[in-house]
Formats: C-alpha cells, sequence, structure tokens
C-alpha cells in the first residue's frame, strides 16, 4: 500500500510500505480521509519523543471496513485502543487505561495510508447521509466534548447560564466551541489570531469571533478552555476565567509556564487537564454529528495523501486558514488480507 511517511524533522515521505495485518480482533480498514492533528505537526517538527522516525503519522480516520463479515460498512475510527479490562477501563474512564495506545504512535501505525487495522469495538457505524469528510471530525470534536462534558460537571451549581471563551480556533477549539452550544452553553466566544480563520469561523460556524486586539476586553468567563497550550494561551486562561470557575486544558503545545497558580488558589479556580476522550464520549460525539447537533460540519479542506508533504508545510507557514486539512489515499490499492 502507499503511505505518508515521517522519516525525520520535517521530512514526510510518500511511498509503498507493507500493508497491515489485522489480529484476530481486529478488521482492516480502506481509508477515506485522514486529518492532520496538532500532534502529528509536533511530530513533524520533531518534538516529539513519542513519535521517532519512520512512523506512519494520522490518527483522524475515516473509513471503509474492507474485510470480515462487516465488510463494506462506512465507520469512523476510535484511535485510543485500551484493555478493557483495568480499574479505568472498568470505571469508564478508559482513556486513563495504563496499557492505552493510539494509532500513530508506536507500535500503532496510524491513517495517513491506504489501508488501517483496528479492533471493531474502535469502530462506530456512519450513517448514509453523513460524508466520509464530515466523519473524520469525530475524533478532534470528541477531545472539545470529553473537555465540555469534564468542564460542566465540575463547575459549580449555581452557575445557571455559564459563559465559556475558548482559546484557539483549531480543530480542537472549533470542536469544543461546538460541543459547548451542543451541551447547553450559548454564550461562547473563540479567540483566534488568524485573520483569514477568524473570518471563516464567524462565516460557516456563526462564532463570536475575538482576535489579539480584542483580548483585553473579552470580559471573565465561567469556563475557559484552552485548546492551543502554550505558556501566553495559559496566562491568558488563569486572567480570563472568573473566581470560582473552570480551565479545562486541551492543547499541548508546550509543558511549561503561564498558569497563575496564586490567583486560582485565592479564587478557587479549578484546572483539568483534558486527555481524549472516552470511548462513550466518542460515541455520543458521533451521534451528536449524526444528529445534526454540531453543525454543518464544512470547516474543512481536502487534499491527496500524495501532497501530504505540501500541506505540512502550508500548515507550517500559516498558509491555510481552514481549521482543519484532511488527507485523502488515492484509494485504489488492492486488499491483501
Amino acid at each position: 500500500m502507499k503511505a505518508l511517511v515521517y522519516t525525520g524533522p520535517e521530512e514526510l515521505a510518500y511511498s509503498s510500505v507493507p500493508d497491515p495485518q489485522p489480529k484476530s480482533d481486529e478488521v482492516l480498514i480502506r481509508v477515506e480521509c485522514t486529518g492532520i492533528c496538532g500532534s502529528d505537526m509536533h511530530a513533524y517538527l520533531g518534538h516529539d519523543e513519542r513519535r521517532p522516525a519512520p512512523l506512519i503519522l494520522g490518527h483522524e480516520v475515516a473509513g471503509t471496513i474492507a474485510s470480515g463479515p462487516t465488510a463494506g460498512k462506512r465507520v469512523t475510527v476510535n484511535p485510543l485502543v485500551t484493555c478493557g479490562i483495568c480499574a479505568a477501563c472498568s470505571s469508564g474512564r478508559d482513556n486513563l487505561c495504563p496499557d492505552r495506545q493510539i494509532i500513530s504512535m508506536q507500535p500503532r501505525e496510524g491513517g495517513f495510508a491506504d489501508f488501517l487495522a483496528m479492533p471493531q469495538q474502535n469502530l462506530v457505524p456512519v450513517p448514509g447521509h453523513v460524508s466520509d469528510h464530515q466523519a473524520a471530525l469525530a475524533e478532534p470534536i470528541a477531545c472539545g466534548w470529553h473537555a465540555v462534558r469534564l468542564a460542566r460537571r465540575t463547575l459549580h451549581d449555581s452557575v445557571d447560564t455559564p459563559t465559556a471563551l475558548v482559546i484557539g480556533g483549531g480543530a480542537i477549539g472549533v470542536g469544543a466551541a461546538l460541543s459547548l452550544k451542543a451541551q447547553d452553553v450559548t454564550d461562547i466566544r473563540v479567540i483566534e489570531p488568524n485573520a483569514e480563520r477568524a473570518k471563516l469561523l464567524r462565516t460557516l460556524c456563526g462564532f463570536n469571533v475575538l482576535q489579539d486586539s480584542d483580548q483585553e476586553d473579552a470580559g471573565q468567563f465561567d469556563i475557559v478552555i484552552d485548546a492551543v497550550g502554550f505558556a501566553p494561551t495559559r496566562t491568558l486562561a488563569s486572567k480570563v476565567v472568573r473566581p470560582g470557575g473552570v480551565i479545562a486544558h486541551i492543547g499541548l503545545g508546550s509543558a511549561e509556564g503561564g498558569l497563575d497558580i496564586r490567583r486560582m488558589t485565592l479564587q478557587e479556580i479549578t484546572f483539568l487537564g483534558t486527555y481524549t476522550y472516552t470511548a462513550q464520549d466518542f460515541r455520543d460525539t458521533a451521534q451528536a454529528m449524526f444528529d445534526g447537533r454540531l453543525g454543518s460540519l464544512d470547516w474543512s479542506e481536502v487534499r491527496p495523501l500524495a501532497d501530504g508533504a505540501g500541506a505540512f508545510s502550508d500548515l507550517r507557514a500559516g498558509r491555510i486558514a481552514a481549521p482543519k486539512i484532511l488527507l485523502k489515499p488515492d484509494s485504489t490499492g488492492d486488499v491483501h488480507v
């Protein structure tokens, strides 16, 4: 099969690689499209020791089952594979499984390829009215869905109509804003410094988008979601969260700095680290998508997998306004099982 392989910092090769071999509990999936995530970009830049080269990146996948009794069924893929029996899995917090594995991280190759092997239990069937391009957005949106669910649960019960700020207008931020709305938060603002992307988010998603010059007038919020995760965004989150409010931190831009620990302590502000989603969060996100509760989901740009290196380069240079780039394989290869 063909795959886009990360071979070293800022180096990607579109080349032939061996077909994946499904295990007894797995099926082969013909990949229809895979989104480029911020974690893929971190790996591409050589900043993620968990993703050493050579490696097939990509974990935001929609495709068609190509083997087994359910062959031909369209699916979206939960890329987080867990043991199913540990205390975390048994309590419904499977995203904290100590043996968790995610595709695009060793030992599991990712979805920037013609085919992918996954456990059947990680697949959610996609109805006919939802396109592959829309279905591939389930994974990044699920990150926001999970963060919003935890933030709403943590926020004090006396807050009947919470206000929310999302820092970052990429796919994670967009998914968080859409999830806030779907979970009954109506007063939402999004900060996005890229002028072209901010315009797109206003037009396609109807968001109230703030840019850098507006941040001082943003006010304070019950829920602040940091979908970027750098020291300056954590500083901003610490500043604009209300006393008694919640910061839900999704982004993994950098590991150090930014939090105002003194203010968080004196004003009882809760900081929530949020990692991916539970399997139930993923299913709930997909169902909300299928039900139309997350909008039209038409804010992605599709490019050929063969031109994936160019897409990464354009993202690196800030030349892309769309919150999400999807890479589409040629999909002409034969299935080998």
